[in-house]
């Protein structure tokens, strides 16, 4: 406990002072030395695009002297935007084109771009504690005018001016760029700078563009609700709160949504500091619809629509209920941690990027469009989005072809829950003020009560117990007993195993830092025992980017080792229990984490920096994985746990 109040009043004390120093910094372009050490600090939290640091500049007015004559076109499938559609935004115009040229994707079109010097203290939250003032409202997606080819050279040619014969007066130069657009509810405007992302400068904005559907029914996201296998909790979100409704089976039942939300009200200050998710980085998250599926069977196929007539229907779509706890059937799962998203076009989001995000979904939805799978367990660090609110409809977007066919189950991370005055357990500001209300408002688990993200679910032979490593976890808190009465009533003759996760690992070959360790002792201290005493036989953290799999463990000390069998692959052997193993899946989607070269401990067995995802299958003697490659869709590593179905 001495260790847990140390990393947090530590973490507390440098979040304090990195904003206190970063408000008496004078105003430039360049880089503070601090702001460098930031950039480090949290470099393994994310993959930082060219447009992050947009924000933390200084607006500037263009000269007067600039080219009258810029256009913007944007050439949509319809006179107004779809759900989902690649758009192609033409700038024409331009005399001089210039590597400096930049055009960025602002939502909603009334967002203020100008400069918000006086705010620029609520900036340091981020993480990158660069000089400001800087622009108020951060573009959901941007690219420079070079990424078409023929810009610079000019090698595609306009003429604005009349022309006198064959030839153009005034020939001008034209660039061409692709964006990935989803339906986030709000309207949309393109605005052309220059200057670069160092000072830039407003040149056009094009004409509003408003979706064709702002109110449409979209992201469909199952979840179960309990170990019968007979219910299913659907939630999407639309732009209107009026309630809709889930048709579903070949009777047509129908099933009327409730409908919830959340405002900047809800967000998390710091303090006397607003945070991104209260201020720049805020967008309407419309409304969440939740609609509870009955009178359903066990491992069966059915079909279903939500929306209403008002706002219309989703398409049809197909899913299938996991095994009922208990259920003598197979059972297949895929889990993994620290996914996210990035964008589909060759555009930069000003913020998070998770470059490895869409192979594993790729990878992922093959495997579950072959009716290979039965339920996801998706273990911490969700959207990151972390403040920035639109980028929640692009992970629901990416993931829908998966959550949206069988149970998506998620646990908290840190990038959903930690804040100053989150209550977490760490203080870092890694959720954006966040604090997890758009987590548990998104993504419905059936957990114990708000702000209580922990649960156990059961499908076949399987017992998970899911936690939440950013609450309190010491003993005698509200989780702690939870987590000891949880495992405890686990009937093991019904449901032979568990499997225990949650995000943040108790052992990693990667330390982290001296400041953000990958593993806090007091957690370890704290829980591991219960691990031992309810002969937990898995156990499943992200928050590492990569993949490690342990020996049987405990102490750090390995008290079992598997054996391989005759295929060659490591066999745990759990008819003599000595302790869990544990794994390691933060693999799927930020920038990986690499291995040291040496150091590496003795009860480290396999170790992969590879995107990929967790394969299970479980029959009631044996639970078999696979580490599953997302680029090659080779497994990279496999092991095995057997034991006797106990009478």
């Amino acid at each position: 406990m001495d260790l847990l109040l140390n990393f947090s009043f530590t973490s507390t004390l440098f979040f304090l002072l990195s904003l206190l120093q970063f408000s008496l910094l004078s105003s430039s372009s360049t880089l503070h030395p601090l702001a460098a050490h930031s950039a480090n600090l949290h470099r393994n939290y994310t993959a930082i695009s060219d447009f992050r640091l947009l924000n933390r500049r200084t607006f500037f007015s263009c000269p007067t002297n600039r080219n009258f004559f810029i256009n913007i076109d944007v050439i949509s499938k319809s006179n107004s935007l779809l759900n989902e559609e690649f758009v192609n935004v033409t700038v024409g115009g331009i005399t001089n084109p210039s590597k400096d040229h930049w055009i960025a994707m602002i939502t909603p079109s009334n967002a203020n771009v100008e400069d918000c010097s006086v705010s620029s203290i609520l900036y340091g939250q981020t993480g990158d504690l660069t000089l400001l003032p800087l622009l108020c409202h951060y573009p959901v997606k941007a690219a420079y005018l070079s990424s078409d080819p023929d810009y610079l050279p000019c090698k595609k040619k306009g003429c604005v001016v009349p022309p006198v014969g064959d030839k153009c007066e005034e020939p001008t130069c034209i660039a061409t760029l692709s964006f990935h657009i989803i339906n986030f509810r709000t309207d949309v405007e393109f605005f052309l700078f220059d200057g670069g992302f160092l000072t830039p400068c407003l040149l056009y904005k094009s004409k509003t563009l408003s979706f064709q559907n702002p109110n449409a029914p979209l992201y469909g996201h199952l979840s179960s609700i309990d170990s019968t296998a007979t219910s299913m909790r659907l939630s999407w979100v639309s732009g209107d709160g009026e309630p809709q409704q889930v048709q579903y089976d070949e009777d047509g039942k129908i099933q009327t949504s409730q409908v919830s939300t959340f405002s900047q009200n809800d967000m998390c200050n710091a303090s006397f500091l607003q945070s991104p998710a209260k201020d720049f980085g805020w967008h309407d998250p419309g409304f969440i619809h939740t609609a509870i599926m009955t009178q359903l069977k066990p491992s069966t196929t059915y079909s279903y629509k939500y929306g209403s007539e008002k706002v219309g229907w989703s398409e049809e779509t197909t899913f299938r209920t996991p095994p009922a706890a208990g259920d003598e059937t197979d059972f297949s799962f895929i889990a993994f941690g620290d996914m996210g998203k990035a964008p589909l076009d060759s555009s930069s989001a000003e913020h998070y990027i998770q470059p490895g995000s869409i192979s594993v979904v790729e990878a992922m939805k093959e495997e579950v469009e072959r009716g290979e799978i039965d339920g996801v367990f998706h273990i911490g660090d969700i959207s990151y989005a972390t403040g920035f609110l639109v980028e929640w409809d692009f992970f629901l977007h990416l993931i829908n072809p998966i959550a949206s066919r069988l149970p998506y189950m998620t646990a908290i991370g840190n990038h959903e829950r930690d804040y100053l005055q989150s209550t977490s357990v760490y203080t870092f500001p890694d959720s954006g003020g966040e604090c997890g209300v758009p987590y548990e408002t998104y993504l419905q688990m059936p957990i114990s009560g708000k702000d209580q993200p922990w649960y156990s679910i059961e499908m076949a032979s399987i017992h998970f117990t899911i936690i939440s490593t950013e609450h309190d976890f010491t003993i005698n808190s509200p989780q702690y007993e939870w987590m000891k009465n949880d495992m405890a009533s686990v009937d093991r003759s019904r449901t032979p195993w568990l499997i225990f996760a949650g995000h943040r690992p108790m052992y990693s070959s990667i330390s982290g830092s001296l400041l953000i360790p990958s593993v806090d002792p007091s957690f370890v201290a704290a829980v591991e025992p219960l691990l031992l005493q309810n002969k937990v036989d898995l156990v499943l953290f992200g928050h590492v980017h990569s993949y490690e799999r342990t020996c049987s463990i405990f102490n750090s000390i390995c008290k079992g080792m598997p054996l391989k069998d005759i295929n060659g692959i490591d066999t745990y052997d759990h008819n003599n229990y000595t302790a869990p193993l544990h794994a390691v899946i933060g693999m799927a989607g930020f920038t990986l984490d690499q291995f040291p070269l040496l150091g590496i401990e003795s009860w480290s067995l396999s170790r992969v920096s590879k995107f990929g995802y967790l394969r299970g299958h479980a029959t009631k003697e044996k639970l078999s994985f696979e580490m599953v490659n997302a680029i090659t869709r080779e497994v990279e590593d496999s092991f095995n746990i057997i034991k006797a179905q106990i009478p």
